[in-house]
């Protein structure tokens, strides 16, 4: 979400999938199908892709305590694309700093910021619920800057 919502201006490493019609133990089948054939840990890599990896998590979506997550639609194709909206994407990444102490995850949410629109109220009031004041407080400095 961070490399869409940024227009390139950080790349990721990992795909993130939410499991909703497929059952975790067709997913090796399924994914060797397409040449992921091994699997480490809870991701799937392809060995001509070894810096890009697949992980799968089960529903429901969740960005810190906050389980009641309504995804944005993006039509690509002849396809829908389920994804978090940039308000969203901003909490996840901004979670991330609250709970794992991870500045770069700080700075992931300033990209996103700086290229969408985002709703800034509620991304203060969930930091606040999650205990990240200070989080917040970073997060504005940099934004701003």
């Amino acid at each position: 979400m961070v490399s869409i919502y940024s227009k390139g201006a950080f790349q990721s490493g990992d795909l993130d999938f939410v499991l909703e019609t497929i059952r975790l133990e067709n997913l090796p089948q399924i994914l060797s199908q397409i040449g992921f054939l091994k699997k480490s840990g809870r991701h799937y890599v392809h060995p001509e892709c070894k810096h890009l990896f697949i992980e799968f998590v089960t529903p429901p979506v969740g960005i810190g305590n906050d389980t009641g997550i309504t995804p944005n639609e993006i039509k690509v194709e002849s396809h829908t694309i389920k994804i978090l909206s940039p308000t969203d994407c901003i909490r996840d990444r901004l979670a991330s700093a609250i709970h794992f102490n991870s500045r770069e995850s700080i700075e992931q949410a300033v990209l996103v910021a700086r290229k969408q629109k985002f709703n800034l109220s509620k991304v203060e009031s969930f930091c606040r619920k999650e205990g990240g004041e200070t989080v917040f407080k970073m997060f504005l400095e940099l934004w701003k800057s």
